[in-house]
């Protein structure tokens, strides 16, 4: 079952479960975001406080692109 297809570095969603998959990817970040920036008193801080969020997120939705396309 293909649920991303390869485009560059990327990949896409090809069908409705790759895409929930990418969204809720999109979603869990936005939200970490706002709870990391909520709290933080400046920029480093927020960078700081989201880049393990964004990298493991991100680093699992490309194994995921990866094993289904």
């Amino acid at each position: 079952m293909k649920l991303f297809r390869p485009f560059g570095w990327f990949y896409l969603p090809v069908s409705i479960l790759g895409v929930v998959i990418f969204l809720g990817a999109v979603i869990f970040c936005l939200t970490v975001f706002l709870a990391v920036d909520r709290h933080s008193h400046s920029v480093t801080d927020t960078l700081y406080g989201i880049f393990p969020f964004f990298v493991s997120t991100f680093l699992l939705l490309d194994w995921l692109g990866k094993r289904a396309s």
